[in-house]
């Protein structure tokens, strides 16, 4: 007799067991099994295979000739540079974001710039009514955009309703995590339902050509919420960041089967909506009308695109038998104590006594090696209250043996450096390039910066 299978599927990772147990053994969460109804297993199905009974497939050769996907452009060049040039026809892309960042205004300023390029755009909203989004459409100033909209959360609705006539060439889904399938049971947002109505949608957008984007949510920690094979099954993975105390906004990709992962986009907010930063150095450097000791420059890379920022530092000596707090923002604080260990041990600076803070400007997250050396240089010059020149900047790694080794791209960042008029450069002595207007200081050790820093003959 034919029996309904019974599985218990974890809401955080997505693994499947058998019966119930307080414990996933897949991610070791706590009351994360949730039962699920299966179909009904009869012997039969136990011992069938697949090897017959299926369609035949079109093999095609590997060296065969086939045209390059042909991009359809945002209108926002930030959006196409984090794209890679733009969204592809068949493609699937996922946002995500902390709430409130901006995904849906990106997404409705990128939809009214495609729709007023006479592409056709249907923008579905789960998480809020036709009226609030044409409100919010008004305050952007985009009131009159062409834009189809609609209000839903069953994948079989929106599906039927795209299958009438020519499909669109752009499908916004906000959010996945609101959408529900009817052909399994579970309420919207659990794992099933996210991978069973994402894997309708994108199969609609291949079939039929559309370029579809789905807003995901974020957990506490940052990363995508559901199940983590959402992310296989899409094309492209973006990810909006930023502080909502700050102004600015990064676009960065994850994932791109289409393009490189190392571009971003810049974006500021302001009260018309999302604005491109086409000179992110501008967000993340603070003008300073004279020397202030513990702060660098930093010329950090991001993809092929240069940005300048401040990284500062503060040391405060505590009185004896205190414990020294180490407190950072932006960096890694494991390479922040990494730098303090070899400025100790190879050049007799000593920081025990002492808290330690670092700071990355404009809330900027840096994880570029090369900043070894401005963060080593901001340090020095916060312990001895001596300042950096304002028309300086810094970029090495170090070595536990306080060796300075050269980093990638450096004559792109000297041309950054110069083109917003820093003169001077502090960075390995293996380093051969030459940048006109910018004097150059190269350093084989960490001990001869901190010489050179401190007016050591």
């Amino acid at each position: 007799m034919a029996k309904p299978q019974k599985r218990y599927v974890c809401q955080s990772c997505g693994g499947v067991s058998s019966k119930w147990q307080g414990q996933c053994a897949d991610c070791g969460d706590w009351n994360t099994l949730v039962e699920e109804s299966g179909g009904v297993v009869t012997p039969f199905q136990k011992k069938h295979n697949l090897q017959s009974g299926g369609s035949k497939l079109q093999l095609a050769s590997l060296d065969a000739d086939v045209p390059l996907p042909k991009r359809m452009s945002t209108g926002i060049p930030e959006f196409d540079r984090a794209l890679g040039g733009g969204f592809v026809p068949g493609s699937a892309t996922l946002i995500g974001g902390d709430p409130g960042i901006g995904k849906s205004t990106l997404l409705l300023q990128a939809s009214a710039k495609l729709a007023g390029a006479s592409r056709d755009v249907v923008y579905i909203s789960g998480e809020e009514a036709g009226d609030q989004i044409r409100l919010r459409a008004q305050r952007l100033g985009l009131g009159d955009a062409p834009i189809r909209l609609a209000s839903a959360t069953s994948v079989r609705d929106i599906l039927t309703t795209m299958g009438e006539g020519a499909p669109p060439a752009l499908l916004v889904i906000d959010s996945i995590q609101t959408m529900h399938s009817d052909l399994i049971e579970g309420a919207p947002g659990t794992v099933s339902q996210v991978r069973a109505s994402a894997q309708e949608l994108i199969r609609f957008a291949k079939e039929r050509g559309s370029a579809l984007v789905l807003v995901g949510h974020v957990t506490k920690d940052g990363s995508i919420a559901g199940p983590r094979v959402l992310e296989h099954m899409v094309d492209t993975v973006l990810s909006f960041e930023g502080e909502r105390s700050h102004q600015y906004r990064i676009l960065r990709a994850i994932k791109n089967r289409f393009g490189g992962t190392d571009e971003i986009g810049v974006f500021a907010m302001q009260e018309q909506g999302l604005e491109e930063v086409s000179n992110p150095s501008s967000l993340f450097l603070t003008s300073r009308d004279q020397n202030v000791s513990g702060a660098v420059v930093f010329p950090a890379l991001e993809g092929t695109r240069p940005v300048l920022v401040e990284i500062q530092a503060l040391v405060v000596r505590l009185a004896s038998g205190a414990t020294p707090r180490r407190a950072v923002v932006g960096w890694d604080s494991s390479r922040l104590a990494m730098i303090l260990a070899v400025l100790e041990a190879r050049c007799g600076l000593g920081f025990a006594s002492s808290e330690v803070y670092l700071n990355v400007a404009g809330g900027y997250r840096i994880a570029d090696p090369a900043a070894d050396l401005a963060v080593a240089a901001a340090l020095v010059s916060a312990l001895s209250e001596q300042p950096i020149p304002a028309d300086a900047v810094s970029f090495g790694e170090i070595s536990l043996s306080g060796e300075v080794r050269p980093v990638a791209h450096a004559a792109l960042r000297l041309r950054e450096a110069a083109k917003l008029g820093f003169s001077k450069a502090l960075l390995p002595a293996s380093v051969d390039c030459r940048e006109p207007g910018v004097s150059l200081q190269g350093f084989s050790g960490l001990r001869q910066l901190v010489d050179h820093l401190l007016g050591r003959a």
